[in-house]
């Protein structure tokens, strides 16, 4: 009996386990579009202008949640990524012609937050 005791015990151990490992990875599951970091300004600019035409890029504007730091890379990097999620997050929507790169890391930073949706 302190056999199945124990394999009981060990079977709801590992059950707890993989729901709380389930829950905590599946927050952090999602996949965002960045500019390249090679990309020239120039080619940034003009992705953050055709991003811009199609979304609100309200938050990389002055005072907006993602204006700082205020580079070409970071503005061209929040704008492809909202464009990116607009479009239902296919690989060609994040293509700009070889400048965006599709990652799995959340670059979300400090009151900046990356928009993902499912």
């Amino acid at each position: 009996m302190p056999k199945a005791h124990i394999s009981l015990c060990f079977i709801i151990f590992l059950y707890l386990s993989f729901e709380i490992f389930m829950s905590v990875n599946s927050q952090s599951q999602g996949d965002w579009c960045i500019a390249n970091s090679i990309t020239e300004n120039d080619k940034l600019l003009k992705n953050i202008d055709f991003a811009c035409s199609k979304i609100n890029c309200g938050i990389i504007m002055e005072g907006g949640s993602c204006y700082d730091p205020n580079t070409p890379l970071n503005h061209a990097s929040v704008a492809m990524n909202l464009y990116y999620q607009a479009q239902g997050r296919h690989q060609a929507d994040c293509s700009f012609d070889g400048s965006g790169l599709i990652t799995v890391i959340d670059p979300s930073y400090g009151s900046c937050k990356f928009e993902y949706r499912k």
